[in-house]
């Protein structure tokens, strides 16, 4: 009965809101042939792009691809060793280096290279990390006094991190000088 009755009344509401909705056909159109497509194929492969280019010329002096040759990761990296474990770490990225641990940078035979990650773990007791920014990595900005006066007195072997990685610090470079100084004759 209410099956019925819903029945009759949605065809009631669609008779009197005037009849179902129809929505406007969709444009219809014809699909390209394969002598079309052959056609346009054969103009753009007849059209050379390089044709409309100025000629280029040679750049001058050594070629960088030769000049700028990787050096080999052992030479661009200092070798902390210790209890048969080494890690390879940047150079300039240890900071000090006290004198009872100075035995400890050179690779013994036998020793299994590990990540810098895992082998901190297992040193953290003789090895202090001190973080540092980009800027003071870069040199352009210097290590904060008080760091550097903590550095002094701790008598473990310091290497520099960024966001947990050792990094390389450059030395700090001079400050620019000023403008007036620089317009004085």
């Amino acid at each position: 009965m209410k099956n019925t009755i819903f029945i009759i009344w949605s065809g009631a509401a669609a008779f009197a809101s005037g009849g179902p909705k129809t929505e406007p056909a969709p444009q219809m159109r014809d699909a390209a042939t394969h002598e079309q497509i052959s056609q346009l194929y054969r103009q753009a492969s007849a059209e050379d792009p390089f044709k409309t280019l100025k000629t280029l010329k040679a750049s001058e002096g050594p070629d960088p691809s030769k000049v700028n040759q990787p050096e080999d990761l052992i030479s661009q990296s200092d070798i902390i060793c210790f209890n048969g474990m080494a890690t390879l770490v940047p150079k300039k990225a240890i900071l000090q280096i006290p004198k009872n641990l100075a035995d400890r940078l050179k690779f013994k035979p036998g020793t299994k290279i590990e990540s810098w990650a895992d082998f901190y773990a297992l040193n953290r007791g003789w090895i202090t990390t001190v973080e540092v920014t980009r800027l003071q990595a870069e040199g352009n900005s210097p290590i904060a006094e008080k760091t550097q006066k903590e550095m002094v007195r701790c008598g473990n072997l310091i290497v520099a991190t960024l966001q947990g990685g050792p990094i390389s610090v450059l030395p700090q470079k001079a400050p620019a000088q000023s403008l007036t100084q620089v317009s004085k004759p």
